[in-house]
């Protein structure tokens, strides 16, 4: 059916001539429509996430303006709406926790009213994955806006990381390198503009995924968010997703298995955050798509580094832009992607790269000269880890990737923060330390504290990392020889569960290997001697979680949010 023919699904709102009809149309001409907004204008839904509880996506309503503009100007009808925000700096015990919650939240405000296509405007961590998978579960035409990365963080002569260096001053800190007064001035200049951190932490890295995927127009995820191009890009975002919707160009027709394999080679090649592998999993689940970590480790094979940003390489965000972002970045591996996959543009990955390449090769390396050969991701599995677990190689120590240690277990956080600082603990750098109880349901909501922060008597000796190992996440700002995300999850019964002091902990990273070195029968006299049971927590959504939460390796999605509900019209109100 053509674009002239085919009817819009605002007009089972709009152009019913009784009494739903009319209070539909009544009170948005309290608002100032006019007549002719109801006759046939695509109605483009703007979700604004922005916050002044979430920094990162507080600038957010500026870009809404502009969308709205492009909307207009294509002849669609923009409407702004709110949703809630997640702010990882802020937001306890973990914004992971709620990103199906604002997922939920979109997908029912999608369905729930009279919208045709929707652009969102996404900024921090969890933002960007908890909105594609909600527009995902509806089907619209849906373009992605990210709000950008913030400027440079200056401190002192140096440039410095979101995050990243965040980590490093706080080791300085902890080891006495570093002066209270120095490490609280530095707050100043850390974060010095609107905009999300400007690292390949979680929220570049979902930017990057997103344009990969095809959903944000090419060349826009690395716009800083005080760059006039976030604006301007903003309002040609609004001026195609009226196109989009005439051409019924949805969800589902631009993000396929060719789009979500682009995405994790992209992700792969920038660095990017081991968050991004929750996230896909997510979305596929969405989708339909069956998605499993061993598919992200085959797409990831044979690709190196090819963004020198940290906390993998040594430039920021600015400089990823000003080198060409993720579109020359696409066009230097051209060879490894799906170049028939559509996207929001109406062209394929093919056309909208051509012409791209690297501005400067020592941020964004050609593919025959990487920034590291290493893989962004490897899969683990042994005994410790039967359903996976994963670690970044690029942000790890070489000297680790092969080590067999005794294991330093911490039950759960607050045993950590009681002991690890102690002189009296038994710790060396040979040591791989263990925390518990930080997955899905055990924390809850799997919070970042995977990259636990080592002994102060070893940073005093120099020490600046060692191998560990949990049930939890990561920041993507944070880099070390760091195993994430292992399952099943300790608080559910995982192996993990059984690890005890001094047991020996074997690593291969080359070979994919994560094993505890004790024997079987040993294992199952521990797991029959003392069982695991974590009583639910909380009332309300918290307890929603609990019970419905899957476990990392199948996206900790809920599971009744397992494909999608489409966009068809609800009933009308009987009015």
């Amino acid at each position: 059916m053509s674009s002239e023919t085919r009817p819009l699904r605002s007009a089972a709102w709009f152009t019913r001539l009784d009494n739903t009809g009319f209070e539909h149309r009544t009170h948005l001409k309290a608002r100032g429509a006019l007549p002719d907004m109801f006759e046939g204008r695509p109605v483009i839904g703007i979700a604004n996430s922005a916050s002044d509880l979430v920094p990162c996506n507080a600038h957010l309503t500026g870009l809404a303006d502009f969308v709205a503009k492009g909307v207009l100007e294509a002849g669609g009808w923009p409407l702004v709406f709110p949703t809630m925000s997640i702010g990882d700096m802020m937001m306890r015990p973990s914004g992971m926790l709620f990103r199906n919650l604002m997922s939920m939240e979109l997908e029912a405000t999608l369905r729930a009213n009279p919208l045709d296509g929707v652009v969102l405007l996404s900024g921090c961590d969890n933002t960007a994955p908890a909105y594609m998978m909600g527009a995902a579960s509806v089907n619209l035409p849906t373009i992605l806006v990210h709000g950008g990365a913030m400027i440079n963080g200056r401190v002192g002569n140096r440039t410095v990381g979101s995050g990243t260096d965040i980590f490093r001053m706080h080791a300085d800190y902890r080891s006495g390198r570093m002066s209270k007064e120095a490490f609280g001035d530095a707050e100043y200049g850390m974060s010095r503009s609107n905009g999300h951190c400007n690292t390949m932490g979680t929220a570049s890295t979902m930017g990057s995924v997103a344009e990969a995927l095809g959903l944000s127009l090419p060349g826009t995820a690395m716009i800083p968010a005080v760059d006039g191009r976030r604006y301007s890009s903003s309002q040609l975002a609004g001026r195609r997703i009226v196109e989009m919707v005439r051409e019924d160009l949805v969800f589902s027709k631009v993000v396929d298995r060719r789009a979500l394999e682009n995405a994790i080679r992209v992700n792969a090649a920038v660095g990017g955050s081991t968050n991004a592998i929750l996230h896909i999993i997510a979305l596929s689940g969405r989708l339909g798509i069956e998605l499993k970590l061993e598919d992200f480790e085959s797409n990831c094979m044979g690709i190196p580094l090819l963004a020198n940003i940290l906390p993998n390489g040594a430039y920021l965000a600015e400089e990823f832009f000003d080198a060409g972002g993720v579109r020359a970045l696409m066009a230097e591996m051209k060879d490894r992607l799906h170049l028939d996959a559509m996207t929001v543009t109406g062209k394929t990955v093919g056309e909208n790269i051509v012409g791209a390449g690297t501005a400067d090769p020592n941020v964004i390396a050609h593919f025959d000269a990487p920034v590291k050969q290493q893989n962004a991701l490897r899969v683990l599995r042994g005994n410790l880890a039967p359903n996976g677990a994963v670690i970044k190689p690029s942000a790890a120590s070489p000297h680790l990737l092969r080590h067999t240690g005794p294991a330093v277990v911490f039950e759960s956080v607050e045993d950590l923060d009681a002991r690890i600082d102690d002189p009296d603990l038994d710790v060396d750098e040979d040591s791989v330390l263990v925390l518990k109880g930080i997955g899905p349901r055990g924390y809850p909501g799997m919070p970042e504290l995977g990259n636990i922060r080592l002994p102060a008597k070893l940073l005093a000796r120099g020490v600046t990392d060692m191998v560990r190992i949990s049930d939890g996440r990561m920041s993507g700002t944070a880099y070390g020889t760091v195993v994430l995300h292992v399952a099943p999850e300790s608080s559910v019964g995982g192996p993990l569960a059984l690890v005890q002091n001094g047991d020996l902990i074997a690593l291969d990273v080359n070979e994919g290997r994560l094993e505890l070195q004790v024997p079987a029968e040993e294992l199952a006299r521990r797991k029959a001697a003392g069982s695991v049971s974590v009583e639910p927590r909380g009332r309300g959504y918290e307890r929603l979680f609990f019970e419905h939460v899957l476990q990392a390796d199948q996206g900790i999605d809920f599971d009744f949010l397992v494909g999608g509900s489409g966009n068809a019209a609800p009933l009308r109100r009987p009015f």
